[in-house]
């Protein structure tokens, strides 16, 4: 009787064992969870429309824009010109690439 006890009890040890390490392991993941979110300083605070009145202005339909929207790397946003030069200018950028619009008449 005494050696089935044992042996059962050797049996369950690593199944004990791994949800020991498992508890473990998800205390560890939550506490540091909770340290990113305390740190946490949103990103919306440095991200605002450019003033500049020189390349921010309005496209009917799409809103506002800034840089060159002839440029191939032009994000087409209010926040950002390009993902190649992000904080500008477009003039005399050594990236510019020429997108080439199509119009389709029928």
């Amino acid at each position: 009787m005494l050696k089935i006890i044992v042996l059962i009890i050797i049996g369950l040890l690593p199944s004990l064992w791994s949800l020991w390490i498992l508890r473990k392991k998800q205390r560890y993941i939550r506490n540091r969870n909770r340290r990113i979110v305390e740190n946490y300083t949103p990103i919306r605070e440095y991200i605002r429309p450019i003033e500049s009145e020189s390349d921010y202005y309005y496209l009917e339909g799409v809103g506002y824009l800034i840089g060159d929207i002839s440029c191939k790397f032009n994000a087409r946003s209010g926040y950002m010109r390009c993902a190649v030069n992000p904080s500008g200018p477009c003039g005399n950028c050594r990236h510019y690439e020429s997108k080439e619009f199509t119009n389709i008449i029928s």
